[in-house]
């Protein structure tokens, strides 16, 4: 990957006014009254509040397929421009040419970026028009891939995607988390509501933009680049994860835009240094104090890796060498929390708490507590087979999790009792 183009430095952006409906682009005022089905504007909450963007204008959404080479002489791309106008693409090489058309993914993704996802391969880009799904529940607004290739074969496909997460019918709250939530990924810094990794990101996009309904969780752009679960340590995570983090966030500004509101996020000066593997503290599994691993499980759960400290959830995963047998995630920002709402309601055999309830569901375990700055989930997950648990971990684990996690954050004392304890 090409490191010509350093990280834009600055501070993130804090919550924009929106001045648009996301779902149409038409430009209104939103009503002062609660909002309904549809995204409309509510203050965020205190402790999460989002950074303030800077303006930024609106722009009416596009539907197109752009095929980017990126490998073509300047005259032969000046050549080819007419003509693909005409079937709806365009051509351009970034360093002869100036951007002709819309950037990809909303147009929003720079030259820079791109270079450094990309090399100087010869990209297609496929982009659907940001607008509600008619045919869902309204929580997805669009895609877009990106693939590049070498000679006739793909080398490389990155997918972004806009949609709000759901909480009351449980459609997010397993396999989003379970690609998105994980020990890899860091806080994206400067304030900005995500987390990023080599080979996935996202950023929860303004409440004052996107408004959110009870049971909802934000509104996030997200993007994927490789197999889910593939987290190998390469040379260039480094830079992979530079990249992610600066498409991510650029591709955020250009749905804010599109959908009508002003601000911008800016990019983070400088992510923070990749998750490392360390041997496993018994006395202070995960890290935390006061919270003792069982003698069974030590020679199982050797090896523990801690991620997204500081960020809207923290995440640790332990196991073996390398793949984990166990995840533990706590949840502190509010609108994120409420993913997991039909988890810890509707599944599973209750969990009761001095200050919350949950479920446990299996190798599933899901617990949320009102804390001083509001809700928080605790949530404990059994990913593969040990030699003393086939399916026992998460029960074992949670209430010594949730009482020393709720005392590392200032929400305890916390005690939770099991069903049939």
């Amino acid at each position: 990957m090409s490191d010509e183009d350093s990280m834009e430095n600055g501070a993130a952006a804090v919550d924009g006014e929106n001045t648009a409906d996301p779902g149409t682009g038409t430009r209104e005022p939103w009503p002062e009254q609660d909002p309904p089905a549809r995204p409309e504007p509510e203050p965020a909450p205190g402790p999460s509040a989002q950074p303030e963007p800077v303006p930024a204008p609106a722009r009416v959404p596009v539907l197109r397929r752009l095929l980017r080479s990126r490998t073509v002489r300047a005259a032969t791309a000046a050549g080819l421009v007419g003509a693909l106008l005409g079937a709806g693409a365009v051509a351009w090489r970034t360093d002869t040419l100036p951007l002709v058309g819309p950037a990809p993914c909303w147009d929003s993704l720079g030259d820079s970026t791109l270079t450094d996802l990309f090399g100087d391969r010869r990209t297609e880009v496929e982009e659907q028009a940001l607008q509600g799904d008619p045919v869902g529940q309204g929580d997805s607004y669009g895609q877009c891939r990106i693939t590049s290739y070498k000679d006739d074969r793909a080398r490389r496909q990155v997918t972004l995607r806009v949609h709000r997460l759901d909480g009351l019918r449980g459609t997010d709250g397993h396999a989003w988390p379970a690609e998105f939530l994980t020990a890899g990924m860091v806080p994206l810094g400067d304030g900005l509501p995500g987390l990023t990794s080599s080979s996935r990101a996202w950023l929860a996009l303004p409440q004052s933009c996107t408004g959110r309904d009870e049971f909802t969780g934000p509104t996030v752009v997200d993007i994927a680049m490789g197999p889910t679960g593939l987290d190998l340590e390469s040379d260039y995570e480094q830079e992979d994860r530079a990249a992610l983090t600066r498409a991510v966030v650029e591709a955020a500004n250009g749905v804010i835009r599109d959908f009508g509101c002003s601000g911008t996020y800016r990019t983070p000066a400088t992510p923070p240094a990749p998750v490392e593997r360390h041997k496993t503290d018994a006395g202070a599994f995960c890290g935390t104090k006061g919270f003792a691993l069982p003698e069974a499980h030590r020679k199982d759960l050797a090896r523990t890796r801690v991620g997204g400290d500081g960020g809207p959830a923290r995440v640790c995963e332990a196991g073996g060498s390398y793949n984990p047998a166990v995840r533990l995630t706590t949840v502190t920002d509010a609108a994120l929390s409420e993913i997991f709402s039909s988890g810890t309601l509707r599944t599973g055999l209750s969990v009761k708490g001095s200050k919350g309830y949950g479920s446990i569901d299996g190798t599933r375990a899901v617990y949320r507590a009102k804390c001083q700055t509001g809700p928080v989930v605790f949530m404990v997950e059994q990913l593969d087979h040990t030699e003393h648990s086939a399916a026992g971990l998460a029960r074992e684990l949670l209430p010594g999790y949730v009482a020393a996690e709720a005392e590392r954050i200032g929400c305890g004392p916390e005690k939770v009792t099991l069903p049939g304890s």
